[in-house]
């Protein structure tokens, strides 16, 4: 009986350590970006653009075009990086977006600090703008993006919430589910734009 026992706490605490091991995995912020090189990541659009690696961060300069992580697609998460856009300049941060996006594919978070185009970092793209400068150009920032679906009030939802720089500005509630599912990206909006990121990490949820 009390071997039976024994047995039977063992195999309860082998369980308890396995499902706290498998919460802290996920629970781990990952790396997308190795700081050295484009490993996991690809162009797509115009073959001029450039996007290279210096001093440690992804730089996209030159025509329009989008650098996407096809490694993997995520649906709930949060997704932050460090990025810095240069006077004049426009990019986004894409999320939920295709494999071999266009501009109107996917969640865009504006980058935008001084581009003619008012519309400023810390939008959400077609769906929530913020028109007054949050970050100044040439200023590194940390974008953080949290995503996931949900109900609210009987209503199926995407929650999307917009952070810039520890500052949570709002979360958007997107009852269309308008993009379901789908990759990461980065976005070069035109010549003369020079976007600068770094430190890109995701943390899938449940």
């Amino acid at each position: 009986m009390y071997a039976s026992q024994f047995f039977t706490y063992l195999a309860a605490a082998l369980l308890a350590l396995s499902s706290s091991a498998l919460h802290a995995q996920q629970d781990e912020w990952q790396s997308l970006f190795d700081g050295k090189s484009l490993d996991g990541w690809e162009r797509v659009g115009n073959e001029k653009s450039v996007w290279e690696v210096v001093d440690g961060a992804l730089r996209g300069s030159g025509p329009a075009s989008m650098l996407v992580y096809t490694k993997s697609s995520y649906k709930n998460f949060r997704y932050r990086a460090e990025i810095k856009i240069s006077d004049g300049g426009n990019s986004g941060l894409y999320f939920r977006t295709t494999r071999k996006p266009t501009f109107s594919d996917g969640y865009e978070a504006q980058i935008d600090s001084t581009h003619t185009d008012p519309i400023r970092t810390g939008s959400l793209y077609g769906f929530c703008h913020v028109y007054k400068q949050l970050v100044k150009p040439e200023t590194w920032f940390e974008y953080d993006v949290q995503v996931r679906d949900d109900v609210w009030r009987g209503r199926e939802m995407t929650r999307i919430k917009i952070t810039v720089d520890g500052n949570e500005l709002y979360e958007y509630l997107d009852f269309d589910k308008t993009f379901k599912e789908g990759y990461f990206a980065f976005q070069h909006h035109d010549p003369g734009s020079i976007v600068h990121i770094r430190k890109v990490e995701v943390l899938p949820l449940e």
